[in-house]
């Protein structure tokens, strides 16, 4: 039950929880492979994580762009040999209620959160077919089970991601492993991606009100990925105590 040497790719990797899921994994001594679209956040991680004696390399990854998820495994293999586990964190929540009808935000969340993950798949999927290995750990949300005013199409967005990672698992035989991770309130920016500024500010007060860290969540995808090979973490919804 360990993720020493583990080749993990991560996407979102430049805060939140692609952040403090990297840092925990190469303390634990994990090859991390970091991708984001904020190259010098990436860099600046990468520099963290090898002064602290890890071991890690970034490239710029808009997930909405396939041929990004390509190149991060390509580097994986190219650096490392190979690739076992590739944690699909990139999403995004300009949230705000339909009446806004701000379309432009909703296809973004469809084409980061939804063709994003398909992206990952369509990536990492051939080469664990290949090594007869491979893990893939999908961040979504808990908004995957309740859905909330202003939240209608991100919601939609993390119950397809549910249907997906579910599909993939049952077709993924007895030697891919497939998990996602259903995180509830976390102290991240997602508040100040709405420019709605009354959703903005009620989602960043309940935010400082019930908020967990994302170290929470970086601990539920390394508990996941250190499973022996012959156990499937399917599931994990980690959220505030005090989240309804």
């Amino acid at each position: 039950m360990s993720g020493e040497g583990k080749v993990v790719a991560i996407t979102g990797a430049s805060s939140g929880i692609g952040e403090a899921t990297a840092l925990l994994l190469a303390e634990r001594g994990a090859r991390l492979v970091l991708g984001a679209r904020r190259t010098d956040r990436l860099e600046d991680l990468v520099d963290r994580i090898e002064r602290a004696g890890g071991t890690a390399v970034s490239a710029r990854v808009d997930v909405t762009r396939r041929e990004d998820l390509h190149a991060l495994v390509a580097l994986a293999r190219e650096r490392f040999g190979r690739l076992d586990v590739l944690v699909g964190n990139a999403g995004v929540g300009p949230i705000s209620p339909l009446d806004d009808l701000r379309v432009d935000e909703w296809d973004e969340m469809v084409d980061v959160n939804i063709k994003g993950v398909l992206h990952g798949i369509a990536a990492a999927l051939p080469v664990f077919r290949e090594q007869r290995a491979g893990h893939f750990v999908t961040t979504s949300s808990t908004a995957a089970f309740t859905v909330a005013p202003a939240m209608a199409v991100y919601a939609g967005t993390k119950v397809a991601v549910r249907a997906i990672c579910e599909g993939l698992r049952q077709e993924a035989g007895p030697t891919v492993r497939v998990t996602t991770v259903f995180p509830g309130f976390v102290h991240t920016g997602f508040a100040e991606a709405s420019s709605n500024p009354v959703v903005r500010e009620r989602i960043a007060g309940m935010r400082d009100e019930i908020a967990i860290s994302p170290d929470s969540i970086a601990r539920a995808i390394a508990f996941a990925i250190e499973e022996p090979a012959e156990v499937d973490v399917n599931e994990v919804v980690v959220r505030p105590a005090a989240q309804s």
